[in-house]
Protein backbone atom coordinates (compact mmCIF):
# COMPACT_ATOMS: atom_id res chain seq x y z
CA UNK A 1 0.00 0.00 0.00
CA UNK A 2 1.62 3.49 -1.10
CA UNK A 3 1.88 5.95 1.41
CA UNK A 4 0.37 9.46 0.84
CA UNK A 5 0.41 11.28 4.30
CA UNK A 6 -1.47 14.20 2.66
CA UNK A 7 -4.28 11.96 1.80
CA UNK A 8 -7.02 11.51 4.30
CA UNK A 9 -8.47 8.17 4.98
CA UNK A 10 -11.49 7.68 7.16
CA UNK A 11 -12.15 4.21 7.71
CA UNK A 12 -15.89 3.00 9.01
CA UNK A 13 -14.40 1.33 11.84
CA UNK A 14 -17.56 -1.28 13.31
CA UNK A 15 -15.65 -2.49 16.52
CA UNK A 16 -14.48 -5.93 15.30
CA UNK A 17 -10.84 -7.00 14.18
CA UNK A 18 -11.09 -6.35 10.77
CA UNK A 19 -11.92 -2.36 10.84
CA UNK A 20 -9.46 -2.50 13.36
CA UNK A 21 -6.47 -3.86 11.14
CA UNK A 22 -7.70 -1.52 8.14
CA UNK A 23 -6.97 1.47 10.79
CA UNK A 24 -3.93 0.01 11.27
CA UNK A 25 -2.43 -1.24 8.25
CA UNK A 26 -3.47 2.50 6.58
CA UNK A 27 -2.09 4.60 9.70
CA UNK A 28 1.77 2.29 9.05
CA UNK A 29 1.44 3.18 5.70
CA UNK A 30 1.65 6.89 6.14
CA UNK A 31 -1.92 7.75 5.81
CA UNK A 32 -3.70 9.98 8.24
CA UNK A 33 -6.31 7.73 8.93
CA UNK A 34 -9.40 8.96 11.49
CA UNK A 35 -12.40 6.63 12.23
CA UNK A 36 -16.25 6.61 11.91
CA UNK A 37 -18.89 4.50 13.73
CA UNK A 38 -21.63 3.81 12.13
CA UNK A 39 -25.18 2.94 14.08
CA UNK A 40 -27.08 1.64 11.78
CA UNK A 41 -30.30 0.34 13.82
CA UNK A 42 -31.71 2.05 17.01
CA UNK A 43 -32.22 -0.51 19.62
CA UNK A 44 -35.99 -0.41 21.78
CA UNK A 45 -37.52 -2.42 23.99
CA UNK A 46 -40.12 -3.54 21.04
CA UNK A 47 -36.73 -4.60 18.96
CA UNK A 48 -34.85 -6.00 21.38
CA UNK A 49 -30.31 -5.08 21.73
CA UNK A 50 -28.49 -4.90 18.73
CA UNK A 51 -25.08 -4.93 20.79
CA UNK A 52 -24.19 -1.40 19.12
CA UNK A 53 -23.10 0.35 22.30
CA UNK A 54 -20.44 -2.61 22.95
CA UNK A 55 -18.79 -2.57 19.42
CA UNK A 56 -18.88 1.01 19.74
CA UNK A 57 -16.89 0.75 22.94
CA UNK A 58 -14.53 -1.26 21.55
CA UNK A 59 -14.38 0.96 18.86
CA UNK A 60 -13.60 3.90 20.85
CA UNK A 61 -10.67 1.39 23.04
CA UNK A 62 -8.94 0.47 19.24
CA UNK A 63 -8.89 4.36 18.37
CA UNK A 64 -7.69 4.54 21.69
CA UNK A 65 -4.83 2.18 21.20
CA UNK A 66 -3.64 3.63 18.04
CA UNK A 67 -3.96 7.46 18.58
CA UNK A 68 -6.75 8.24 15.93
CA UNK A 69 -9.56 10.69 15.78
CA UNK A 70 -13.04 8.66 16.43
CA UNK A 71 -16.27 10.21 15.07
CA UNK A 72 -19.73 8.65 15.76
CA UNK A 73 -22.77 9.36 12.98
CA UNK A 74 -26.39 7.62 13.20
CA UNK A 75 -27.34 6.46 10.06
CA UNK A 76 -30.73 4.88 11.40
CA UNK A 77 -33.10 6.85 9.45
CA UNK A 78 -31.68 6.26 6.03
CA UNK A 79 -30.95 2.33 6.83
CA UNK A 80 -34.31 2.23 7.62
CA UNK A 81 -35.59 3.88 4.88
CA UNK A 82 -33.35 2.58 2.07
CA UNK A 83 -32.59 -0.66 3.54
CA UNK A 84 -35.05 -1.74 5.93
CA UNK A 85 -38.18 -1.08 4.40
CA UNK A 86 -37.11 -3.12 1.18
CA UNK A 87 -36.88 -6.14 3.62
CA UNK A 88 -39.72 -6.07 4.69
CA UNK A 89 -41.11 -5.47 1.17
CA UNK A 90 -40.04 -8.87 -0.25
CA UNK A 91 -40.51 -10.81 2.82
CA UNK A 92 -44.53 -9.44 1.88
CA UNK A 93 -44.20 -10.57 -1.34
CA UNK A 94 -42.52 -14.15 -0.55
CA UNK A 95 -39.26 -13.95 -1.27
CA UNK A 96 -35.50 -13.86 0.73
CA UNK A 97 -33.77 -10.52 0.79
CA UNK A 98 -30.25 -10.00 1.53
CA UNK A 99 -30.35 -6.93 2.62
CA UNK A 100 -25.99 -6.54 3.59
CA UNK A 101 -26.18 -5.75 -0.32
CA UNK A 102 -28.18 -3.08 -0.38
CA UNK A 103 -26.55 -1.86 2.79
CA UNK A 104 -23.37 -1.49 1.31
CA UNK A 105 -24.72 0.14 -1.81
CA UNK A 106 -26.68 2.70 -0.11
CA UNK A 107 -25.22 2.84 3.58
CA UNK A 108 -21.77 2.13 3.89
CA UNK A 109 -20.22 3.45 0.75
CA UNK A 110 -23.21 6.10 0.08
CA UNK A 111 -24.01 7.47 2.97
CA UNK A 112 -21.25 6.67 4.95
CA UNK A 113 -19.03 8.07 1.82
CA UNK A 114 -21.15 11.68 2.34
CA UNK A 115 -20.52 11.90 5.65
CA UNK A 116 -16.55 10.89 5.89
CA UNK A 117 -16.19 13.73 3.11
CA UNK A 118 -18.15 15.68 5.09
CA UNK A 119 -15.50 15.53 7.78
CA UNK A 120 -13.09 15.86 5.57
CA UNK A 121 -11.88 12.54 3.83
CA UNK A 122 -10.00 12.34 0.48
CA UNK A 123 -11.06 8.07 0.88
CA UNK A 124 -12.59 5.78 2.82
CA UNK A 125 -11.93 2.36 4.25
CA UNK A 126 -13.41 -0.77 5.96
CA UNK A 127 -12.41 -4.19 6.81
CA UNK A 128 -13.91 -5.94 3.71
CA UNK A 129 -12.31 -8.92 2.30
CA UNK A 130 -12.28 -7.47 -1.28
CA UNK A 131 -9.33 -6.21 -3.72
CA UNK A 132 -10.05 -3.06 -6.08
CA UNK A 133 -7.89 -2.55 -9.01
CA UNK A 134 -7.62 -0.17 -12.21
CA UNK A 135 -6.97 -0.80 -15.26
CA UNK A 136 -6.75 2.68 -17.52
CA UNK A 137 -9.91 4.98 -15.72
CA UNK A 138 -12.03 1.87 -14.70
CA UNK A 139 -11.77 0.62 -10.97
CA UNK A 140 -12.43 -3.04 -11.15
CA UNK A 141 -13.64 -5.41 -7.86
CA UNK A 142 -11.61 -8.62 -7.64
CA UNK A 143 -11.81 -11.05 -4.83
CA UNK A 144 -10.25 -11.03 -1.98
CA UNK A 145 -6.69 -13.58 -1.73
CA UNK A 146 -8.64 -15.48 1.09
CA UNK A 147 -11.46 -17.05 -0.60
CA UNK A 148 -13.14 -18.07 2.36
CA UNK A 149 -14.00 -14.80 3.53
CA UNK A 150 -14.34 -13.04 0.19
CA UNK A 151 -17.05 -10.74 0.24
CA UNK A 152 -17.14 -9.37 -3.68
CA UNK A 153 -20.79 -11.44 -3.69
CA UNK A 154 -22.01 -8.21 -1.00
CA UNK A 155 -20.25 -5.43 -2.89
CA UNK A 156 -21.00 -5.94 -6.20
CA UNK A 157 -23.26 -3.60 -6.92
CA UNK A 158 -20.76 -0.69 -6.13
CA UNK A 159 -20.18 2.21 -8.92
CA UNK A 160 -17.50 3.32 -9.97
CA UNK A 161 -17.48 6.53 -7.64
CA UNK A 162 -17.71 4.03 -4.95
CA UNK A 163 -14.97 1.77 -6.08
CA UNK A 164 -12.58 4.71 -6.52
CA UNK A 165 -13.43 6.56 -3.75
CA UNK A 166 -12.44 3.55 -1.45
CA UNK A 167 -9.74 1.14 0.05
CA UNK A 168 -10.03 -2.39 1.13
CA UNK A 169 -6.97 -2.91 2.92
CA UNK A 170 -7.22 -6.85 3.86
CA UNK A 171 -8.01 -7.50 0.02
CA UNK A 172 -4.53 -9.56 0.06
CA UNK A 173 -4.67 -10.99 3.79
CA UNK A 174 -5.83 -14.23 4.98
CA UNK A 175 -8.20 -14.14 8.25
CA UNK A 176 -5.32 -15.73 10.34
CA UNK A 177 -2.95 -12.90 9.30
CA UNK A 178 -5.68 -10.61 10.40
CA UNK A 179 -5.82 -11.91 13.53
CA UNK A 180 -1.87 -12.59 14.21
CA UNK A 181 -1.54 -8.64 13.45
CA UNK A 182 -3.90 -7.56 16.03
CA UNK A 183 -2.46 -9.70 18.69
CA UNK A 184 0.86 -8.91 17.68
CA UNK A 185 0.00 -4.74 17.86
CA UNK A 186 -1.74 -5.60 21.38
CA UNK A 187 -5.57 -4.68 20.02
CA UNK A 188 -8.46 -5.06 22.13
CA UNK A 189 -10.10 -6.91 19.58
CA UNK A 190 -7.37 -9.01 18.11
CA UNK A 191 -9.87 -12.29 19.84
CA UNK A 192 -13.40 -11.05 19.13
CA UNK A 193 -15.81 -13.17 17.46
CA UNK A 194 -16.83 -12.28 14.03
CA UNK A 195 -20.10 -11.16 13.75
CA UNK A 196 -22.97 -13.27 11.71
CA UNK A 197 -26.01 -12.99 10.21
CA UNK A 198 -28.72 -10.15 9.99
CA UNK A 199 -26.87 -7.39 12.28
CA UNK A 200 -30.99 -6.11 13.29
CA UNK A 201 -31.54 -9.40 13.99
CA UNK A 202 -29.00 -10.92 16.00
CA UNK A 203 -29.02 -13.99 18.05
CA UNK A 204 -33.29 -13.36 18.34
CA UNK A 205 -35.73 -15.76 16.76
CA UNK A 206 -36.15 -14.71 13.46
CA UNK A 207 -39.34 -15.81 13.21
CA UNK A 208 -40.49 -13.79 16.45
CA UNK A 209 -38.77 -10.53 15.14
CA UNK A 210 -40.37 -10.82 11.56
CA UNK A 211 -43.62 -10.76 13.00
CA UNK A 212 -43.30 -7.68 15.03
CA UNK A 213 -43.10 -5.97 11.55
CA UNK A 214 -45.17 -8.42 9.23
CA UNK A 215 -48.22 -10.48 11.18
CA UNK A 216 -48.34 -13.99 11.07
CA UNK A 217 -50.75 -15.36 8.27
CA UNK A 218 -51.18 -18.93 9.29
CA UNK A 219 -52.04 -21.43 6.07
CA UNK A 220 -51.50 -24.86 5.11
CA UNK A 221 -48.65 -26.93 3.83
CA UNK A 222 -49.25 -28.93 0.98
CA UNK A 223 -46.96 -31.60 -0.84
CA UNK A 224 -46.58 -30.81 -4.93
CA UNK A 225 -49.67 -32.48 -5.46
CA UNK A 226 -51.97 -30.44 -3.56
CA UNK A 227 -52.08 -32.86 -0.48
CA UNK A 228 -52.48 -31.32 2.88
CA UNK A 229 -49.80 -32.48 5.61
CA UNK A 230 -50.08 -30.16 7.95
CA UNK A 231 -50.14 -26.53 9.24
CA UNK A 232 -47.61 -23.08 9.51
CA UNK A 233 -47.48 -19.54 10.98
CA UNK A 234 -46.88 -17.79 7.48
CA UNK A 235 -45.04 -18.49 4.87
CA UNK A 236 -42.41 -15.32 4.88
CA UNK A 237 -41.33 -17.10 7.66
CA UNK A 238 -39.62 -19.84 4.80
CA UNK A 239 -37.35 -20.28 2.50
CA UNK A 240 -36.84 -22.31 -0.79
CA UNK A 241 -34.44 -25.47 0.56
CA UNK A 242 -35.28 -24.98 4.19
CA UNK A 243 -35.74 -27.99 6.18
CA UNK A 244 -36.02 -26.68 9.59
CA UNK A 245 -39.05 -25.86 11.42
CA UNK A 246 -41.54 -27.34 9.37
CA UNK A 247 -43.10 -29.63 12.16
CA UNK A 248 -43.93 -32.61 9.83
CA UNK A 249 -44.01 -35.64 11.82
CA UNK A 250 -44.17 -39.30 10.05
CA UNK A 251 -47.12 -39.60 7.91
CA UNK A 252 -48.22 -42.68 6.36
CA UNK A 253 -47.24 -43.82 2.51
CA UNK A 254 -44.12 -41.81 3.06
CA UNK A 255 -40.55 -42.64 3.49
CA UNK A 256 -38.54 -41.60 6.41
CA UNK A 257 -36.83 -38.97 4.47
CA UNK A 258 -36.96 -35.33 5.62
CA UNK A 259 -39.38 -32.03 3.93
CA UNK A 260 -37.91 -29.40 2.33
CA UNK A 261 -39.94 -26.41 1.14
CA UNK A 262 -40.13 -26.20 -2.62
CA UNK A 263 -42.41 -23.08 -3.28
CA UNK A 264 -44.47 -20.97 -1.89
CA UNK A 265 -47.92 -19.49 -2.68
CA UNK A 266 -48.71 -15.98 -1.17
CA UNK A 267 -52.19 -15.59 -2.14
CA UNK A 268 -53.61 -18.67 -0.46
CA UNK A 269 -51.34 -18.66 2.19
CA UNK A 270 -50.01 -22.08 1.10
CA UNK A 271 -46.08 -23.47 1.86
CA UNK A 272 -45.33 -26.39 -0.59
CA UNK A 273 -42.90 -29.23 0.56
CA UNK A 274 -41.30 -32.07 -0.87
CA UNK A 275 -39.20 -35.12 0.32
CA UNK A 276 -35.22 -35.59 -0.18
CA UNK A 277 -32.15 -33.08 -0.27
CA UNK A 278 -32.26 -33.32 -4.43
CA UNK A 279 -35.89 -33.67 -5.08
CA UNK A 280 -36.57 -32.32 -8.80
CA UNK A 281 -38.59 -29.95 -7.29
CA UNK A 282 -35.90 -27.71 -6.33
CA UNK A 283 -33.69 -28.16 -9.56
CA UNK A 284 -33.58 -25.50 -11.89
CA UNK A 285 -31.38 -24.68 -15.18
CA UNK A 286 -32.28 -21.36 -15.42
CA UNK A 287 -33.09 -17.94 -13.88
CA UNK A 288 -33.78 -14.84 -14.69
CA UNK A 289 -33.71 -11.37 -12.84
CA UNK A 290 -34.20 -7.73 -12.46
CA UNK A 291 -32.15 -5.15 -13.72
CA UNK A 292 -28.48 -5.86 -13.60
CA UNK A 293 -25.73 -3.83 -12.10
CA UNK A 294 -22.04 -3.72 -14.42
CA UNK A 295 -19.38 -2.48 -11.60
CA UNK A 296 -17.83 -1.69 -15.26
CA UNK A 297 -21.18 0.65 -16.05
CA UNK A 298 -22.10 -1.56 -19.13
CA UNK A 299 -22.23 -5.03 -19.78
CA UNK A 300 -19.87 -6.95 -21.17
CA UNK A 301 -21.52 -7.99 -24.18
CA UNK A 302 -25.50 -8.65 -25.00
CA UNK A 303 -24.46 -12.50 -24.48
CA UNK A 304 -21.16 -14.24 -22.96
CA UNK A 305 -20.26 -16.76 -20.66
CA UNK A 306 -18.81 -16.36 -17.24
CA UNK A 307 -19.42 -17.69 -13.75
CA UNK A 308 -22.01 -17.24 -11.05
CA UNK A 309 -22.64 -17.65 -8.04
CA UNK A 310 -26.14 -17.14 -6.66
CA UNK A 311 -25.26 -17.35 -3.00
CA UNK A 312 -22.30 -16.32 -1.00
CA UNK A 313 -20.53 -19.39 -0.24
CA UNK A 314 -21.16 -21.22 -3.01
CA UNK A 315 -18.88 -22.50 -5.88
CA UNK A 316 -18.77 -20.47 -9.14
CA UNK A 317 -21.05 -22.14 -11.44
CA UNK A 318 -20.38 -21.68 -15.36
CA UNK A 319 -23.38 -19.92 -17.29
CA UNK A 320 -24.42 -18.23 -19.92
CA UNK A 321 -25.87 -14.51 -19.62
CA UNK A 322 -27.96 -12.60 -22.25
CA UNK A 323 -28.47 -9.62 -21.34
CA UNK A 324 -32.26 -8.37 -22.28
CA UNK A 325 -33.42 -4.52 -22.23
CA UNK A 326 -34.42 -4.57 -18.38
CA UNK A 327 -33.17 -8.50 -17.44
CA UNK A 328 -31.01 -11.23 -17.69
CA UNK A 329 -31.88 -14.50 -18.37
CA UNK A 330 -29.24 -16.75 -16.88
CA UNK A 331 -28.42 -20.56 -18.41
CA UNK A 332 -26.44 -22.26 -16.36
CA UNK A 333 -24.31 -25.85 -17.58
CA UNK A 334 -24.94 -27.78 -14.42
CA UNK A 335 -28.24 -28.10 -12.27
CA UNK A 336 -28.13 -25.80 -9.47
CA UNK A 337 -30.30 -26.40 -6.22
CA UNK A 338 -32.96 -23.69 -4.33
CA UNK A 339 -31.70 -20.84 -6.67
CA UNK A 340 -33.92 -18.54 -4.42
CA UNK A 341 -36.02 -15.44 -5.88
CA UNK A 342 -35.28 -12.39 -3.93
CA UNK A 343 -31.45 -13.65 -3.20
CA UNK A 344 -28.40 -12.04 -5.78
CA UNK A 345 -26.58 -13.44 -9.09
CA UNK A 346 -23.55 -12.11 -9.06
CA UNK A 347 -20.99 -12.93 -11.83
CA UNK A 348 -17.44 -13.12 -12.46
CA UNK A 349 -14.87 -13.20 -15.14
CA UNK A 350 -12.44 -15.20 -13.35
CA UNK A 351 -11.00 -12.90 -10.42
CA UNK A 352 -13.18 -9.81 -11.44
CA UNK A 353 -16.41 -9.23 -10.10
CA UNK A 354 -18.53 -8.06 -13.39
CA UNK A 355 -21.82 -7.02 -11.41
CA UNK A 356 -24.96 -9.16 -10.56
CA UNK A 357 -28.57 -8.57 -10.01
CA UNK A 358 -31.53 -10.19 -8.32
CA UNK A 359 -33.18 -12.97 -9.12
CA UNK A 360 -36.90 -12.60 -9.99
CA UNK A 361 -37.55 -16.06 -10.95
CA UNK A 362 -36.39 -19.75 -12.07
CA UNK A 363 -37.30 -22.78 -13.92
CA UNK A 364 -37.47 -24.83 -11.40
CA UNK A 365 -40.80 -27.57 -11.24
CA UNK A 366 -42.24 -25.45 -8.93
CA UNK A 367 -41.25 -22.36 -9.99
CA UNK A 368 -42.87 -21.05 -13.39
CA UNK A 369 -40.85 -22.90 -16.21
CA UNK A 370 -43.10 -21.13 -18.77
CA UNK A 371 -41.90 -17.56 -18.05
CA UNK A 372 -38.37 -18.76 -19.62
CA UNK A 373 -40.35 -19.84 -23.37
Amino acid sequence: MKADNSCKVIVGMSGGVDSSIAALMLQRAGYTVEALFMRNWEENERQGPCHADIDRKDAVAVCGKLGITFHARSFAAAYWDQVFTNFLDEYRHGRTPNPDVLCNREIKFATFLDAAKSLGADKIATGHYARITQRGNSYQLARAADPAKDQTYFLHSLSQIQLASTFFPLGDLKKTQVRSMARAAALPTHAKKDSTGICFIGKRDFRHFLAQYIPARPGEIHTPDGRCIGTHQGVMYYTLGQRAGLGIGGLAGTNDQPWYVVGKDIASRVLVVAQGHDNHWLVSHRLRTDAPHWIAGQAPARQFHCAAKTRHRQIDQRCQVQCRDDHLDIHFERPQRAVTPGQSVVLYDGEVCLGGAVITATDAAYGDPASFI
